[in-house]
């Protein structure tokens, strides 16, 4: 099948959206699909307000349009809601033509701490982009539950997967110069330094131990002047990434409005168990195959509302039950499912 895939998040940007992406990409590949990635690359752009790192293309109706024509897509997914992800929606209703869209981020609740927009209007706002779509695609029962709430409508469960073999399991943690100096154990925060993440958590909780942040954003100069002792890695290469992951002890991950948290399975993959709080992505990730939503129990980690205590207990958690755990979210399995909520396109 001829599948056009329309993201505003591509490489060189660093983030989960763009990690899945890319995955799913060559999973589809391998299953025999055609792919046209329509990205910013192709077209001229700009940096994003507050957010450096990404760029987001000017005006690309016409470019776009071009690029679709000349294609001829047998099925169109919208994964993002930037510029490129409204002129691709434009195209497929002026047209009549059929598509599928993704909830990957919380952007309302960005707005809303970024830019102080109220968190109706910031819904209101996706709610109208996603309206006309065959299919929603969203990562968890709780965002599905969230977005139903909000009145989204045709909304379609998609888990994501994580690379078991770029990350790989070690039993107990590895030295690496990274953290040369380090008192254990060392906690670890990987992802966007920015409103949504709410490092500030992890950063303020007591710790008898060294805390250690792989990431950028634009929080990040602000979060160094108020927070000594905090050793700061920025982005690393994912090979390296996958070393860091496996020397740290604990993965604490302070975010309240994550829809996944891809970042959690890349930690358990190489051993590392994970804390967080118990919202919808943590929830999902660290879910009982046998057990399912029951709260009480959770596999790989620990969930509190005390985030310092979740670290700690998470420190008790067996290296091997958190790799267990990795294991249970399979690319291909991602990639079946993406693929069974894709509409075809009659030209």
């Amino acid at each position: 099948m001829k599948i056009a895939l329309i993201t505003d998040a591509w490489q060189p940007q660093v983030n989960g959206v763009v990690t899945t992406l890319v995955e799913l990409v060559a999973h589809l590949q391998d299953a025999g699909h055609t792919l046209n990635v329509i990205q910013p690359n192709l077209f001229k752009t700009r940096p994003c307000p507050g957010y450096a790192g990404i760029d987001l293309a000017v005006r690309p109706f016409q470019q776009l349009r071009a690029l679709m024509d000349e294609f001829q897509p047998e099925a169109i997914h919208i994964a993002t809601e930037g510029p490129l992800g409204w002129a691709a929606r434009k195209y497929c209703l002026q047209r009549k033509l059929p598509f599928t869209t993704a909830f990957h981020t919380r952007f309302p609740e960005v707005l809303q701490a970024a830019l102080r927009l109220p968190l109706f209007l910031g819904y209101a706002l996706f709610r109208k982009f996603h309206a006309p779509s065959a299919g929603v695609m969203v990562p968890t029962q709780g965002v599905k539950r969230l977005l139903e709430k909000r009145g989204f409508k045709n909304l379609r469960q998609w888990t994501h997967g994580v690379d078991l073999g770029l990350f790989q399991f070690a039993s107990q943690p590895v030295a690496h110069e990274y953290f040369d100096g380090l008192e254990r154990p060392i906690a670890l925060y990987v992802g966007r330094v920015s409103y949504e993440k709410n490092i500030a958590s992890f950063l303020s909780m007591p710790w008898q131990g060294s805390k250690v942040v792989c990431g950028v954003g634009p929080l990040e100069a602000d979060l160094k002047q108020k927070f000594d002792g905090v050793r700061w890695l920025g982005v690393l290469p994912r090979d390296v990434l996958s070393k860091v992951y496996a020397a740290a002890d604990v993965f604490t991950f302070p975010s309240r409005h994550e829809t996944f948290g891809l970042v959690m399975l890349e930690a358990m993959a190489c051993g590392t168990p994970v804390a967080a709080y118990p919202v919808d992505g943590p929830l999902e990730v660290l879910r009982d195959p046998v057990h399912g939503d029951h709260v009480d129990k959770r596999q790989g980690g620990v969930l509190a509302e005390d985030l310092s205590q979740a670290s700690l207990a998470a420190l008790k958690i067996p290296r091997e039950e958190a790799y267990a755990q990795a294991q249970t979210f399979s690319w291909r399995e991602s990639t079946r499912l993406f693929e069974s909520h894709l509409v075809r396109v009659s030209h």
